[in-house]
């Protein structure tokens, strides 16, 4: 309890939170205005863009994780093309999954079913970790900062862009690059019944006030997780007006409307999302901004519902 409230009053005068830069590996799709609107010919494809010699011996969530990341880096100004150009020493890597490594694992599995211990290959063992797409993308670009995952359900996406909020409000970073991602396998497929989204959002977040170019707005307060979606929605409002949310980015569920905000499904689009919901939440809030840059815009994007294990919500507003 004193830690909690050590921490609250902590970041309770903190900086500024934004987001500065965008990227996405999502399946015919390029920018973050396609996620919203007209898709253009071309985008990425899976079978060309999951390859080549940094992809070797890396987990699919791992390899669409770091063709998310280094766009957004570039989005942000960090990345030049062949290195990451900022502080790798205070630069975090925060990462939402729940299916990130089930197919690894279940391969791993049988390979103990079938041959015991003795089949295993010590290369492919760091793929059964939970924090091997977060620590690819650190080893990747030389980020040594928190580096940690969420897998904690449908609200885990808007959650880890939260968390990483805090990390740089409590000082322990100063950017913090925050990635969902799901792959399509065979295990994720039988155990969800179906074929779910395969790809991954990334956002850059840093302090306003260390000059990024701000493209979403993070409060300290915009953010609510809660057992009633509704409950949850509101808190995130954080009391202001339902009819002042330009736009509303509901879960797979579309629980606790904001009272008659219009609404974008992104699932519906996308197909179940799940981990990476959140951040591609994030991602379209900062293209609806990008196309309003004058206007005192503000994005709820929500998710979870009555049968999941909580409901999240996150405000964002125009820079």
């Amino acid at each position: 309890m004193t830690s909690a409230a050590q921490t609250a009053h902590r970041t309770s005068g903190n900086p500024e939170v934004v987001i500065s830069g965008v990227g996405l590996a999502v399946p015919g799709i390029t920018f973050p205005d396609e996620l919203l609107g007209a898709v253009r010919e071309g985008g990425f494809d899976p079978h060309t863009g999951l390859t080549g010699r940094e992809m070797r011996h890396k987990d699919r969530a791992s390899r669409l994780a770091l063709r998310a990341a280094e766009p957004a880096l570039r989005d942000a100004g960090l990345h030049d093309g062949k290195a990451f150009t900022g502080d790798g020493d205070t630069t975090a890597v925060v990462v939402s999954s729940n299916f990130g490594i089930l197919d690894s694992v279940c391969a791993f599995a049988d390979v103990i079913a079938r041959d015991t211990v003795t089949g295993l290959s010590p290369l492919g063992l760091p793929q059964t970790s939970s924090n091997v797409i977060a620590g690819s993308v650190a080893m990747r670009h030389g980020l040594r900062g928190p580096s940690l995952t969420l897998c904690n359900g449908p609200g885990s996406g808007l959650d880890a862009v939260y968390w990483a909020r805090g990390l740089i409000a409590a000082g322990r970073a100063e950017t913090a690059v925050v990635i969902g991602v799901e792959p399509s396998g065979d295990a994720v497929t039988k155990l969800l019944g179906e074929p779910v989204f395969d790809g991954a959002a990334a956002l850059v977040l840093e302090a306003r006030d260390r000059g990024a170019r701000p493209r979403a707005v993070i409060g300290a307060g915009a953010y609510a997780r809660g057992a009633d979606p509704s409950v949850a929605v509101a808190a995130a409002l954080g009391g202001r007006s339902p009819a002042s949310v330009s736009l509303w980015l509901p879960g797979e569920d579309a629980c606790g409307a904001p009272g008659g905000a219009p609404a974008f499904d992104l699932t519906g689009r996308l197909g179940r999302c799940s981990g990476a919901l959140g951040v591609l939440q994030c991602a379209a809030a900062v293209a609806y901004f990008d196309r309003r840059p004058d206007e005192d815009a503000a994005v709820l994007a929500s998710a979870g519902g009555p049968a999941d294990d909580a409901a999240a919500a996150l405000l964002l507003t125009a820079p």
